[in-house]
């Protein structure tokens, strides 16, 4: 069952995947599994088992298009060369855990997109949204927690 929560600010430092639509499942795996073998090199990292994606729904600008494969970091410091630093700012997520597999995961975001309306909730989708994975290595199990921004409708 979806719940709503509010996050403040988070750094995360990773990989920016930027490809065709229809090649993201493949390079967000291949950026995954190389951000896990190169945390290491990050400076700062909050938790090293929780990989967050970060996307905008609805990109007004080149800046914003594309996925990331990140970590949180509590500061950047000496980002690695080829990662990149992005910071998320303090918003309001409609959170659905999801648990399967990652092809899967578009019928969960319907099911959390009919929650947010049922619920009297709007999503934000120009603002940054977030996919907290806590367990990616297998794309046939995944577990993940899927955070859509929203606001309150009035």
């Amino acid at each position: 069952m979806p719940e709503v929560k509010q996050l403040s600010e988070m750094k995360l430092v990773g990989f920016r995947v930027l490809c065709p639509g229809d090649q993201y499942l493949v390079e967000i795996s291949k950026a995954s599994k190389s951000l896990s073998e190169r945390t290491g090199e990050i400076a700062n990292v909050v938790n090293s088992v929780v990989q967050y994606g970060a996307f905008v729904v609805e990109h007004s600008s080149n800046e914003e298009d594309g996925y990331w494969v990140c970590v949180e970091v509590s500061e950047f410091e000496e980002i690695p060369e080829d990662m990149v630093g992005l910071t998320i700012p303090g918003q309001m997520y409609a959170v659905l855990r999801y648990e399967g597999a990652n092809n899967e995961i578009r019928q969960a975001y319907t099911e959390l997109h009919q929650w947010i309306e049922a619920n009297g909730y709007r999503r934000l989708t120009e603002k940054w949204h977030l996919e907290a994975f806590y367990k990616w290595s297998d794309p046939a199990n995944i577990d993940m927690e899927l955070m859509d921004t929203v606001a309150f409708e009035v």
